[in-house]
């Protein structure tokens, strides 16, 4: 939930002004319930009325959705849409680190791509993980060097607390800009891929609403916090990241932790990517999945083929739009709001079935827009 985006956010409130406060506050609470629907897909209640988990993966509530076109349909859908959005977001980490090195070390005679490259090689490790537990170790160093870089930004533009001034918001807004400051902040919030194994291995899963509610709320406080302080700061001269308005004596202190934190996020979706690529290889079969060597290699494969993605996609950044507005929004909105409806309808209040369907047409919308801004910019980029 604290993820790179949270860079950006200052640069989406410049360009969508008070509204952005409010669309920052108002993600937070769609991203939680959406969270909470797809984990209520999980269960279902035995004859004497008590919640049993029955299902185990996201993929599993598609197939339980989609049963009556093809047993596996939805599951290899949803397998697809998630393996592609995560490895995009490991290739987003390497091309991060290798723009990070390549601006940290200026006098070193050397590309982005061979920077990417040797950041690849510090991730070398990542094949040998087999449990989340592992990840989850590595996510807290991570949480820890993102707080760091987020006191050091917030402590300077506490410090210039004397220029600060709310005319800086804008009350009319461009159309198109605003599409990108949603884009930013629903997408810095998004989470739903990793929801259902989170919770399966929490040690007491009643706690996870519990837990959802708290961790969105802390979230959203700090991402206003963070966004409008350092928009005070700076204005209309907000940078798209935040950290590249920060003096050259900051800076290289600043890109050391967010290179830090691009390799310490690797492992998360690395580590949920091959769990679902056994899966689809496996086909249900867990015989091969156990193999030490099979499992060496599929994990290797994927690290390489992250690499190769970072180094030779032209125009990554929008590209990476491009796949967040399709499997971002259908895997934070629309696929769990639609799964909700389809297999708890007949539990559901009127008031729940319209905030379902709300959301499923929000999240049309919002990936609509999406693509179109992101196809457009391509296009211009091509030229």
């Amino acid at each position: 939930l604290q993820g790179i985006f949270v860079l950006g956010l200052p640069y989406a409130l410049l360009h969508s002004g008070y509204s952005g406060l409010f669309l920052i506050i108002l993600a937070a609470a769609l991203c939680c319930y959406t969270g909470k629907i797809l984990i209520a897909c999980l269960y279902e209640e035995n004859e004497e009325g008590q919640l049993i988990r029955v299902r185990d993966t996201y993929e599993e509530i598609a197939n339980a959705c989609c049963k009556k076109l093809s047993p596996r349909l939805g599951g290899i859908f949803v397998s697809v849409t998630q393996v592609t959005e995560l490895l995009m977001t490991c290739v987003l980490y390497l091309v991060v680190s290798g723009n990070l090195l390549s601006h940290s070390f200026p006098s070193v005679p050397a590309a982005e791509r061979t920077w990417s490259a040797i950041a690849c090689l510090t991730l070398l490790p990542c094949v040998f993980i087999r449990t989340l537990k592992s990840v989850s170790k590595l996510s807290q160093l991570c949480s820890l060097v993102h707080f760091m870089m987020v006191l050091v930004v917030l402590t300077y533009c506490l410090m210039q607390i004397q220029q600060w001034s709310w005319a800086k918001f804008r009350l009319s807004i461009e159309f198109e800009d605003f599409l990108v400051s949603v884009g930013v902040i629903i997408f810095s919030y998004t989470s739903q891929i990793f929801l259902p194994t989170l919770e399966g291995n929490m040690r007491n899963p009643g706690e996870f609403r519990c837990m959802l509610n708290w961790t969105h709320f802390l979230a959203c406080v700090l991402k206003t916090t963070f966004a409008l302080t350092a928009f005070l700061t700076w204005g209309e001269d907000t940078k798209e990241v935040i950290t590249d308005n920060l003096p050259s004596s900051l800076q290289t202190l600043v890109n050391l932790c967010l290179l830090t934190k691009a390799l310490l996020s690797y492992p998360l979706p690395f580590f949920a990517a091959t769990e679902i690529v056994f899966v689809l290889i496996s086909g249900g079969n867990h015989s091969n999945y156990r193999r030490p060597l099979f499992a060496l290699a599929v994990r290797g494969s994927l690290l390489l083929l992250t690499l190769l993605m970072a180094m030779f996609i032209p125009h990554f950044a929008l590209l990476m739009g491009l796949t967040g507005s399709v499997t971002g929004a259908a895997m934070t909105f629309l696929l769990p709001s639609l799964f909700h409806l389809n297999l708890q309808w007949n539990k559901l209040s009127f008031l729940e079935k319209c905030a379902d369907i709300s959301v499923f047409i929000l999240g049309f919308l919002c990936s609509l827009a999406g693509i179109v801004c992101s196809i457009k910019g391509l296009l211009e980029a091509f030229r």
